[in-house]
């Protein structure tokens, strides 16, 4: 009886940008020809890449939400995704926008964790149902639109599922930190605790 043939994990490697085709020249452009790993991983599919950019640099700067409650989303669906490139790439990112060292630790308890105003609060258990149940209830509905309106509430479910998107790439292949973020990240962040909070 022949033994089976030795599963290997898949890898898809972040590929270069000399080797990007010419119709992403205008997002190199954008990222100062340093793109991040995750765009260099996109760029496979060029016509993925090019469709996905604009909702990118929507997504980035939070939408209707502004920056802090887009960062606030896109930690807790790395959370939920357990993500570590993804968490890395916005504790950095959340820093910059003004949360708080204290604030980004705190949304890996998610809504439940103290400290969170009723907004955010219900931001947060609005991710975990989206991720979690695929859908928000009409009471969570409900609830969320004490605090947000239509267009906010569309920029909660269309942030939480690009990042789905972006984890599950990452978690399919795999991507090492980028080297600009690793340099930016307090010296207790890393992969290996996040990994045993977060265990895949």
């Amino acid at each position: 009886m022949t033994e089976p043939a030795e599963m290997t994990e898949p890898k898809v490697a972040p590929l270069p940008p000399a080797a990007w085709d010419a119709s992403l020249s205008h997002i190199l452009e954008d990222m100062k020809g340093v793109p991040l790993h995750v765009h260099s991983l996109m760029a496979h599919h060029p016509t993925l890449l090019r469709a996905w950019w604009s909702f990118r640099n929507y997504s980035v700067q939070g939408g209707a939400l502004g920056r802090r409650g887009g960062e606030l989303v896109i930690l807790r669906v790395a959370v939920l995704m357990k993500a570590w490139y993804e968490w890395a790439s916005h504790v950095e990112r959340g820093l910059a926008c003004g949360l708080t060292r204290a604030e980004i630790e705190r949304v890996k308890g998610g809504a439940a964790a103290p400290g969170w105003s009723p907004a955010e609060a219900a931001l947060l258990a609005a991710v975990d149902e989206l991720v979690l149940a695929h859908g928000l209830a009409p009471e969570s509905e409900e609830r969320l639109r004490q605090h947000y309106d239509l267009q906010q509430v569309m920029d909660i479910m269309a942030i939480a599922g690009m990042y789905q998107i972006l984890a599950s790439m990452i978690n399919t292949w795999g991507l090492d930190l980028d080297p600009q973020v690793a340099a930016k990240l307090p010296d207790d962040v890393t992969q290996e605790s996040f990994e045993a909070e977060f265990p895949r």
